[in-house]
């Protein structure tokens, strides 16, 4: 009884009766095994192996062989289609690299990729000229004053706007913060004509600092609704701790969410750094002409003297040194910034 109700195995099958022949004792053991007991009909199917027991082992093995054939595959072909993609990706910046130390005579005459055989080609008057060319040096000062004070106004507004959105109460502050996003979809081409207007009669057009504004109030929105985003996830709890402690909005700010933000903040700037170097529509119609930012520059070199290839090369290649080193010197923070944002 207790073998039927828990499942066990059956008994031993009793000892040969004096007489009997081995064949009758496994037919009385098969007999005895076939019973209509619970444990019986679970130990059938196991016997007979057509039950499920059976055919989930040869899934699992067919599964993981499936499973470790498709990581050695997956690791080789993954790491070879990066591999292929980078090259791709890098292709242009090598070719310009390349062009930018060959003479105008090797450009006219030949690709870049003649280098690979004939590496005498090289050489570095090129950068020489692009020195001593006034325009040229000018324009990268140019930029620069454009470049830095809009990136730190985004940064500091849009951490104080963020931290005041998330964490600080007055009236129709949900309101305001949808009116912020809103901002987001507004296109750079619909503001340029009032906008231009309003800086003719404020007499800050075609200026440095309108130029900074201009970019200031189209970056704010982006900046806020990221940081916003980001100080709404911090603990409120550190918060509170902190005030428990006397430290007012300005210290609580300080000390404890900016440090926090550091990943965020460090994304923003990169963003607008980069947005603001490389752009050219809006310093074409709203920067000084007398001191154009390097895209301008470029894009009146090529106005002025046609295909100079040879000033256009090594020109756009120092154009995009800057925002490359700015980027590999924050490249921890921004990727920081970016898993942050996922993992929370």
């Amino acid at each position: 009884m207790t073998s039927s109700r828990t499942g066990a195995l059956p008994p031993d099958p009793p000892p040969p009766a004096p007489g009997g022949s081995p064949t009758e004792v496994r037919g009385s053991a098969a007999g005895g095994s076939g019973g209509s007991g619970p444990g019986a009909s679970r130990g059938g199917p196991r016997a007979g192996g057509s039950g499920p027991g059976s055919g989930d082992g040869a899934g699992d093995g067919a599964g993981a062989w499936a499973a470790r054939a498709a990581s050695r595959l997956g690791g080789g072909a993954a790491q070879l289609f990066l591999v292929v993609v980078a090259l791709f990706w890098l292709m242009p910046t090598v070719g310009l690299l390349l062009s930018s130390l060959r003479s105008s005579s090797d450009i006219s005459g030949s690709g870049w990729w003649t280098v690979f055989t004939a590496p005498a080609q090289l050489t570095v008057e090129n950068y020489s000229a692009i020195l001593r060319n006034d325009t040229i040096t000018d324009s990268l000062l140019s930029t620069v004053t454009i470049t830095v004070p809009a990136t730190l106004l985004v940064v500091v507004v849009g951490s104080l706007a963020g931290y005041a959105f998330a964490w600080m109460e007055f009236p129709g502050r949900d309101w305001w913060f949808l009116a912020v996003v809103g901002l987001l979809v507004v296109p750079v081409q619909v503001a340029l004509v009032p906008v231009s207007k309003l800086f003719g009669e404020i007499g800050v057009f075609e200026t440095t600092l309108g130029v900074v504004l201009f970019h200031t109030a189209f970056g704010l929105p982006f900046a806020i609704f990221l940081l916003r985003n980001f100080f709404a996830e911090i603990p409120r709890e550190l918060l509170e701790a902190a005030r428990l402690d006397g430290a007012g909005e300005i210290r609580l700010f300080a000390r404890v969410v900016l440090p926090l933000g550091g990943p965020a903040i460090a994304s923003l700037g990169i963003f607008q750094f980069l947005w603001v170097w490389n752009d050219m529509l809006v310093a074409l119609i709203f920067a000084d002409s007398d001191a154009p930012p390097i895209t301008v520059a470029l894009q009146q070199q090529v106005r002025q003297f046609g295909n100079n290839i040879d000033v256009l090369a090594p020109g756009a290649f120092v154009s995009m040194v800057v925002p490359l080193a700015v980027f590999f010197a924050f490249q921890r923070q921004f990727v920081s910034g970016v898993m942050a944002g996922a993992v929370k």
